[in-house]
């Protein structure tokens, strides 16, 4: 009875190992490591001192976003709009996405145009939403459901009603 315990606690523990290094391998294969990131728990800490930014489409932040986010449009993200809003350039800024690919390259503008505490939030929305933590709606409203972007991505996503 204690070697069967044992194994399903070792199968549960390897599936989040190797959901853990499938996102490292995603993250390191189209990022460049040149914005850090910021873990959820490293977020929720300082939340109220960040500037947090969702860079998805509106179409997916409309399903879904962590509620003090401010979007900013992956596609049509302007330095020029921003600076004009945040000039001080060493506030923190947390930028996600669905995982931390498109919210790598916002961070990159960020850092490029002077901004010294830009950070990339780990595993992004997704892994917000897999650590039970709250999103809203577009109407302000806590929701299950999470834009993600694809049926591909959506294998990230565990703990939400996954839109595409």
């Amino acid at each position: 009875m204690m070697k069967y315990i044992i194994c399903i606690l070792l199968g549960c523990l390897g599936k989040d190992i190797t959901a853990q290094s499938n996102l490292d391998a995603l993250l390191h294969r189209y990022t460049d490591n040149s914005v850090p990131y910021i873990s959820i728990e490293e977020l929720v800490m300082c939340k109220d001192e960040a500037v947090v930014l969702d860079s998805r489409s509106k179409k997916e932040y409309a399903v879904s976003h962590i509620a003090t986010s401010i979007f900013v449009d992956y596609e049509n993200f302007t330095l020029d709009t921003f600076k004009k809003i945040y000039p001080n350039q060493n506030t923190l800024i947390v930028v996600y996405c669905s995982v931390g690919v498109r919210s790598h390259t916002t961070g990159k503008k960020l850092i490029n145009a002077g901004y010294k505490n830009v950070k990339n939030l780990y595993g992004g929305i997704f892994e917000w939403k897999n650590m039970n933590l709250p999103i809203i709606n577009r109407n302000a409203i806590e929701t299950d459901s999470l834009h993600t972007y694809s049926e591909q991505w959506s294998k990230y996503s565990k703990n939400a009603i996954n839109v595409f």
